[in-house]
């Protein structure tokens, strides 16, 4: 326990990257091309024993905070290349090592160029769910999202997608992932996803810092190219009454009506993420890397550390905190408790840290003040 009563969440989420390499060449992905390099020194696949050791700790983890479920998220790199019998065999190892009645979520989190039917069935005997990123239309899509080599990723991914919504595999869809890129048309972009049927869309922010900002963010307070491509999505999604979880939009609903989000893009709630890489360490979330080489290493490993020490590194702290890990200029803002500062990594600065906004608070403060206004008049029309 820390001074003032506080105690630290257990993690729910583990995310095991187990591949460390990928066959797309994304060209804004933070793994490969912005400031953390480490993924050049990792094992490829992480090694069965490493497995064994993620599937004790996981265990002990459980026992030790009497959790009924866990959510295990197979990520890379692409995972895909490991092969799903090397997937099965990972899901089973931590299934099979879960105390009696904890529940082993999983999820795996793939580009989908290598997803075919019979990744598919193996995946639908373990209930094991999948996402898939996709940046839109052909054209969006390949603009960042393309082989080492040029080739468009587009209609691999268009195929496997086919297969996904199919009534064999539906079940199994969670949704697509997109990362925003103002050079594609915002409406035009959503709705190349919307034909593929996704339970759920997620928008991502590019990666940045204060240091090394995303693209056309500018320190000019009044620019807010971000803000304005949402809301062109938000307007057209709202207007169709929300044909399809947005889960950014979602969130930012549910926290201004009072609850809690269940993302780290927006809100306080506590992060109960932990990241084991291929080597068996255990790090930040991975979104961190954009920071600087090393910034998500804790300095423990599954093999000789406990996840409850984890638990008490002052970045896993911070991020369980809420408001008081805040800057006081969000503790202040009036829509503090909605934004929670953005993204953590996005937070950073030279000599101040991560005890910052966001650098994309112009952008957020404007989306969120443009869905207030959108909730409140329609609220006030609705009690005419």
């Amino acid at each position: 326990m820390l001074k003032d009563g506080w105690r630290p969440r257990p993690f729910r989420q583990f995310l095991l990257k187990v591949h460390s390499r990928c066959n797309l060449a994304c060209d804004y992905c933070y793994v490969y091309t912005l400031a953390d390099q480490s993924w050049r020194s990792k094992p490829m696949v992480m090694a069965p024993d490493l497995v064994t050791a993620v599937a004790g700790r996981i265990a002990e983890h459980a026992t030790a905070h009497n959790l009924r479920s866990v959510r295990l998220i197979l990520h890379g790199g692409e995972p895909l290349l490991a092969g799903h019998a090397y997937l099965r065999k990972v899901v089973e190892t931590l299934r099979a090592a879960a105390p009696g009645g904890l529940h082993v979520d999983a999820v795996v989190q793939t580009n989908g160029v290598l997803l075919d039917e019979a990744a598919l069935r193996t995946f639908r005997e373990l209930d094991v769910r999948v996402g898939i990123s996709l940046d839109g239309g052909r054209g969006a899509n390949d603009r960042n999202r393309r082989y080492v080599d040029g080739r468009s990723s587009y209609d691999a991914v268009a195929d496997a997608l086919a297969l996904l919504r199919g009534p064999e595999f539906r079940p199994l869809y969670t949704g697509l992932l997109c990362t925003v890129d103002l050079a594609n048309d915002p409406v035009e972009t959503y709705e190349s996803l919307v034909q593929f049927e996704p339970p759920m869309v997620d928008f991502l922010l590019p990666h940045g810092t204060w240091e090394s900002p995303p693209p056309y963010r500018s320190s000019d307070p009044s620019n807010t190219p971000y803000a304005d491509w949402l809301i062109a999505v938000f307007d057209h999604w709202y207007g169709r009454s929300g044909e399809t979880v947005v889960r950014l939009f979602q969130e930012i609903v549910t926290l201004m009506l009072g609850g809690a989000s269940a993302s780290e893009a927006v809100g306080l709630t506590p992060s109960t993420l932990v990241v084991i890489e291929t080597d068996g360490t255990i790090e930040q979330t991975d979104s961190l890397k954009v920071v600087r080489h090393g910034a998500p290493v804790t300095g423990l490993n599954v093999v000789d550390h406990p996840f409850d020490l984890a638990l008490t590194h002052p970045g896993m702290v911070a991020r369980q905190l809420g408001a008081d890990a805040l800057s006081d200029t969000c503790r202040d803002c009036r829509f503090g408790r909605v934004c929670g500062a953005g993204l953590y990594p996005h937070r950073y600065r030279p000599g101040t840290g991560f005890l910052n906004p966001s650098v994309y608070c112009p952008d957020l403060y404007r989306l969120i003040g443009h869905i207030h206004n959108r909730l409140v008049g329609d609220l006030r029309r609705a009690s005419r």
